[in-house]
């Protein structure tokens, strides 16, 4: 159960002992706005998140493209969502650096 969510990047089942039986619960996707509301995101950070939940990854220049902003910004809200681990750089650094959901 717990490598099959894994594999569907889906948070892990909770399992717990209720009332002499067991109870097992299959959370959804995690990453919904009310959820990275929760996290001290700002409005772009989200915005991306929920980018790359559809998508699959992002790029700076993507992160530029649907904020907005500068590359300097882009880099610091992109920093921080990894500092944050909800998002993680695959592959290379810097430029053309590839950045996916957690547990991707």
């Amino acid at each position: 159960m717990f490598e099959a969510c894994r594999k569907a990047s889906l948070p892990e089942p909770e399992i717990k002992e209720v009332k002499g039986g067991i109870e097992v619960a299959f959370l959804k996707d995690i990453f919904t706005e009310e959820f990275l509301s929760k996290q001290d995101l700002n409005p772009r950070q989200i915005n991306a998140v929920l980018y790359v939940s559809e998508q699959g990854s992002i790029t700076n220049a993507k992160y530029q493209e649907i904020n907005k902003v500068s590359k300097p910004t882009a880099t610091r809200d992109l920093q921080e969502l990894n500092r944050k681990e909800i998002l993680e750089n695959k592959g290379k650094k810097g430029a053309g650096a590839i950045y996916v959901l957690v547990g991707s």
